[in-house]
């Protein structure tokens, strides 16, 4: 398939355009390439004759409507987003011009795009999405397709209104959509403010690891390269105006995260061990969820997918790829905000 993949140049959109290339598709990534992105996620197959770029704000309507004409996609898979909770606490309009706005016009562009080649049958508007829009459970309990949307972040707010417009596309116009929602993301190109990275690359650095409240919150973790190999699973397979949840069934404690790291970094770079002893308790994050679980029986039973990595595999695979990749990750360093405490004061309330 002829693939347009949005965001292809982030996180978890670089890891899809890795796969799809490696697997025979063709790629037109489109990618404003604001401060999360960095086109040496996919420097890996950018002199493939499969892969082209195309540097193209999804607020610009025009632009898009460029791009679907130039390109033909057989599919469209929309995964580019701002997507940092924190970030969105201090600056929310990002969020609602990017992941509401962005998403009506990726919408509409592809509707008319759809349209106008006289509404192909096997054309496919994906959009990925994330578990946080349901809200937040207790200690028991799991998120299916069918749990009502709560979001309580402006980030969550703001997907779960992307959410919304995706499925009134295809209830209104036809749009054949498909949709996912997943669990946290981790592994190798992780941008260096979300948790995981921070925690690596702060235990390097010698610098404090910060960690909300009392680090009880739970995240059910998925390994990137599992959640690429089930979005191009869906995107062929899925059912039209069918959701489906992706998990990466490995809940585990922030806090419990954050010593699996440091005792790993103790045994794959010694120098400054024990490195549990950088572990700072701050402030926790206003609306900080308690706990995200995943349930993806449907994913499972109709497709046929499950996640392959284990979380320990994956934080293995994880930290080795930090400490073999310092070029990358040091540059993004510099960028604005990275390694600053965004969404309330980092005022330190413990020490563990």
């Amino acid at each position: 398939m002829k693939l347009l993949v949005t965001g292809g140049a982030g996180f978890i959109g670089s890891s899809v355009v890795r796969l799809a290339v490696a697997r025979g598709h063709s790629i037109v990534n489109v990618d404003a390439l604001t401060y999360a992105a960095c086109l040496d996620n996919v420097a890996p197959v950018t002199g493939s004759n499969l892969y082209s770029f195309e540097q193209a704000d999804i607020r610009d309507r025009a632009a898009l409507d460029r791009v679907f004409a130039t390109h033909r996609p057989d599919a469209v898979m929309h995964l580019a987003a701002e997507s940092h909770v924190d970030r969105s606490i201090d600056g929310p309009r990002d969020f609602i011009e990017t992941n509401i706005t962005g998403t009506f016009n990726m919408l509409e562009a592809a509707r008319a795009y759809w349209t106008q080649a006289g509404t192909p049958e096997g054309f496919r508007f994906h959009h990925i999405s994330t578990d946080e829009v349901f809200g937040t459970l207790g200690a028991t309990g799991k998120f299916t397709e069918d749990t009502p949307y709560a979001p309580n972040s402006p980030y969550s707010a703001s997907k779960a209104a992307s959410d919304h417009l995706v499925r009134a596309w295809h209830e209104t116009y036809g749009l054949p959509v498909v949709m996912t929602n997943c669990s946290n993301n981790y592994g190798p190109y992780h941008f260096p403010e979300k948790l995981i990275p921070v925690v690596i690359l702060n235990a390097l650095a010698g610098k404090p690891i910060p960690i909300y409240g009392k680090g009880e919150n739970v995240r059910d973790w998925l390994f990137v390269e599992d959640h690429a190999d089930a979005l191009l699973l869906v995107v062929e397979k899925g059912d039209v105006g069918r959701s489906y949840n992706i998990g990466g069934e490995n809940e585990a404690k922030n806090i419990d995260i954050v010593r699996t790291i440091c005792a790993l970094l103790d045994e794959m770079h010694p120098v400054g061990a024990p490195h549990d002893r950088l572990i700072t308790f701050v402030t926790d994050r206003p609306g900080h969820d308690l706990r995200y679980a995943i349930e993806p029986a449907r994913i499972r039973e109709e497709l046929g997918w499950r996640p392959s990595v284990t979380l320990e595999e994956g934080l293995r695979r994880t930290v080795r790829w930090y400490l073999d990749n310092a070029a990358w990750w040091q540059p993004l360093q510099e960028r604005h905000g990275v390694g600053q405490r965004l969404g309330i004061s980092a005022a330190t309330v413990g020490r563990a």
